[in-house]
């Protein structure tokens, strides 16, 4: 029984079975300390007094119920409290330019011809140093349904994945924490599990090794998705009286206090205390889950819709309701359930997969459960859309919660102090070191090797979209690419290229401009497929941030990504931003990560990197610059300090506008970006690919010695191949730009000369052997 008081409040002389009263209203300042970690809800001082005086304005306690939704909605991983300040001053004037039809749970973009395309990318970092392989597929089970959210059907994915090195001896971990190898073994796997079954290739990614991933590695999960823009839905609820419908997978205690687990450092005791708060997938249930909701789609059947991810059916009913301006009313009761005995708050929060809560008219109910059950997935009706401001949560008929949902789920941001790190400004020298033993290690480094071990064990073509691979080559002789090209629509010959852009280093060493020297990685990607860039999708990975110094970085690199932004044209209609990454004394560097793509005008003009054609002349685009700071050279004999090449996103933009019209005029054969390991990797990945060789002038470069010449990664260059009658055009296409010409391609072998002296001769087919082994995974 409940009666109403003034202000909205109810006065409930019954709870619901299950549901307990918290004593708030009247507790001191340590009292409420206690509550919150007794029931591991993770709110700061300023926060309980904020609910306290909440609860006390509406003259009653809270219940259990309402303050494990709280938690869920101001944890950092839901709220965005300590980033939202910095991201909405950062990106305000490339958020949603006219191209960009929706910013919801996926960045949703214009692709031509009445169609769209839809980016997301997330994390899974702590759940997969906890449990590597559940805590990757789920990570994959969370972006498709992301996509899946703005009404896009998942076509790709892509997988930038951050681990310790593999070799690092176990006796040197902190206690609790497992071993790169098997962390990496299992992430892959998980990946590769979900992929796989659920039907939607892998064609992108990278996997980079650090000691300071060792206790955190990061899991970074990204997607791609293609709808009609007739099919396009809105994460929001669209008018009183609408049923809200769950549908797909049961509901158990896995994934319990995951939002709250990811919005703190990890321990020793982490895996002891927070392995239920990993999530168990099944990719058997998305992909029907996934037609179903396509149907309903299209039958216009469905108003809004919002995934089940962080926070459980808590943060996605909320965030519905609250978007449209309503509230809600929801039986929890009549939640699904595969387990029995939950409580009811564990039924509020739980992420348990494989999810979607769908607005729905009255009258459309029927129909859509009629299209669920064709596919056999659960479609419940647990509650309606309501005038608000109010979310009442009932069970069994008996109140279990009545909060305002504003109040929870739009909390205040926090102020958060930053500290920002100097630029290096001293060079350092650089000795001259044996070309051919700089070759040879680089080519041998963990940072360089094939990939192709890891990449084959992904589905890569499935759906019949992939046009361009991630290896580029021969079959026999598979060499890297710098981006996967989709052709969405069969039928027609426009594309989608997407890349991956990831560069620690440099934001350890210079937050700003490393962070604009991603955004000119991944647009070099791009341009080196024949693709112009249009929007990218970002994944911000730091450590603590009631740490001055982790969001002096944070803001450096934000100002920094929107800056690569607006000089090349991109987009950026969704991002995710994960703190907390460390503890136990470690702390990864500044880690953002992009999904970047492109448009490709015809996919007959895309370009590979492999080389194709014995006498062909190979160009570098784009000036040379000497600084190693972030380098791979520089890493690897641990000199830190050293600026990084300059950037410049405007003049690559330059750039690459015209690779792409020489690539659509037929002056360009093959294209490879100049990133880590500079031309020692860059040329042989190349040769590696076409079977063929090289004789190349270093001097060309404009450097002061081989080992620069070899080494140097900036400032944003690219290797040409151009056929030996197009060189005239080609020179002409780029007259006034940074274009020098290296050499020619060769039936075999790698030839690097010095002022015309021979400076390193080597074989190919040793180097390839090394380079294609050198992996050691999966």
């Amino acid at each position: 029984m409940t009666t109403r008081r003034a202000g909205g409040s109810t006065e409930t002389s019954r709870w619901a079975p299950g549901v307990t009263s918290v004593p708030l209203r009247a507790a001191r300042k340590t009292e409420l300390a206690a509550i919150s970690a007794k029931r591991g809800l993770g709110f700061s001082a300023p926060e309980l007094s904020r609910i306290q005086e909440y609860y006390r304005g509406e003259e009653r306690d809270p219940t259990d119920v309402e303050l494990a939704g709280l938690a869920q909605s101001w944890s950092e991983h839901c709220s965005y409290k300590s980033s939202r300040p910095f991201l909405r001053a950062a990106f305000a004037d490339v958020r949603a330019p006219p191209r960009v039809l929706g910013t919801g749970d996926a960045g949703v973009l214009q692709f031509g011809n009445g169609f769209a395309y839809a980016l997301r990318i997330e994390s899974h970092n702590h759940p997969s140093a906890i449990e590597p392989y559940g805590g990757a597929a789920t990570g994959i089970g969370g972006i498709l349904r992301d996509v899946l959210a703005v009404g896009a059907k998942p076509i790709a994915l892509a997988d930038p994945l951050f681990f310790g090195p593999l070799d690092t001896p176990p006796g040197s971990l902190p206690p609790g924490i497992k071993s790169p190898r098997y962390i990496a073994e299992g992430v892959i796997a998980g990946i590769r599990d979900y992929g796989n079954r659920v039907g939607v290739p892998t064609v992108s990614g990278g996997i980079f090794f650090d000691p300071n991933y060792a206790v955190n590695p990061l899991v970074n999960v990204a997607c791609v998705g293609f709808l009609p823009r007739s099919r396009l839905r809105p994460n929001r609820a669209r008018a009183v009286g609408d049923r809200l419908l769950l549908v797909g997978g049961l509901t158990a205690r896995d994934g319990i206090g995951g939002v709250a687990f990811a919005s703190q450092e990890l321990t020793e005791r982490s895996e002891a205390e927070s392995r239920g708060a990993v999530q168990l997938g099944d990719a058997i249930m998305k992909e029907p889950l996934i037609r179903a909701c396509l149907e309903a789609y299209d039958g216009g059947l469905v108003e809004g819709v919002k995934d089940l991810g962080g926070g459980g059916l808590a943060s996605a009913s909320g965030e519905i309701v609250h978007a449209g301006g309503f509230g809600s009313r929801i039986d929890l009761d009549r939640v699904p359930l595969r387990e029995a005995g939950l409580k009811p708050w564990e039924v509020w929060v739980s992420e348990s997969q494989e999810r979607m809560l769908l607005d729905v008219r009255p009258r459309n109910v029927d129909r859509v459960r009629a299209i669920f059950a064709k596919f056999d997935v659960p479609a419940t009706d647990i509650g309606a859309v309501t005038e608000g401001p109010y979310e009442e949560l009932l069970w069994h008929g008996l109140p279990a919660a009545h909060l305002k949902v504003g109040f929870r789920v739009d909390p205040p941001t926090i102020d958060r102090p930053t500290r920002r790190r100097p630029r290096p400004s001293a060079p350092g020298a650089v000795p001259e070191e044996s070309p051919t033993s700089l070759i040879e290690e680089f080519l041998g480094a963990p940072d360089v090797v094939s990939r192709e071990p890891v990449i084959r064990v992904y589905e890569h073509e499935v759906q019949g979209h992939t046009a361009i691979r991630a290896l580029h080559g021969r079959p026999s002789s598979p060499s890297h690419g710098d981006a996967a090209v989709l052709r969405p629509r069969p039928e027609q010959a426009r594309g989608l290229a997407m890349a991956t852009a990831a560069q620690p280093w440099a934001c350890q060493a210079d937050p700003h401009a490393g962070a604009i020297w991603v955004v000119e990685e991944a647009a070099r990607n791009l341009y080196a497929v024949g693709a112009r860039p249009d929007a990218f999708t970002n994944c911000l990975n730091f450590g603590n941030p009631e740490d001055p110094r982790v969001m002096g970085d944070f803001a450096d690199v934000v100002e920094g990504l929107a800056e690569g932004a607006r000089g090349l044209g991109f987009a950026v209609p969704s991002g995710n931003v994960s703190f907390y990454n460390g503890g136990l004394g470690a702390a990864i560097p500044p880690t953002p990560v992009l999904l970047a793509t492109g448009l490709v005008e015809d996919t007959n003009h895309a370009v590979t990197s492999d080389l194709k054609e014995v006498g062909d002349a190979l160009y570098l685009v784009g000036q040379s610059s000497p600084e190693l700071g972030g380098s791979l050279w520089a890493r690897r004999r641990q000199r830190t300090g050293m600026p990084i090449p300059p950037t410049d996103p405007r003049r690559v933009r330059h750039l690459g506008e015209r690779l792409v019209a020489a690539a659509e005029a037929g002056e360009l054969r093959a294209a490879h970006d100049v990133s880590d390991g500079g031309l020692a990797v860059t040329l042989p990945e190349m040769a590696f690919g076409g079977g063929l060789g090289f004789d190349v002038e270093l001097a060309a470069t404009g450097l002061t010695t081989a080992t620069l010449a070899l080494s140097a990664e900036g400032a944003s260059r690219w290797v040409a191949e151009v056929p030996a009658d197009r060189t005239g055009s080609f020179e002409r296409r780029f007259r006034g730009h940074p274009l020098s010409r290296l050499g020619r391609v060769t039936a075999l072998g790698a030839h690097f000369a010095w002022n015309g002296e021979t400076t390193a001769d080597l074989d190919l087919t040793r180097l390839y052997a090394t380079w294609r082994s050198g992996l050691g995974l999966p």
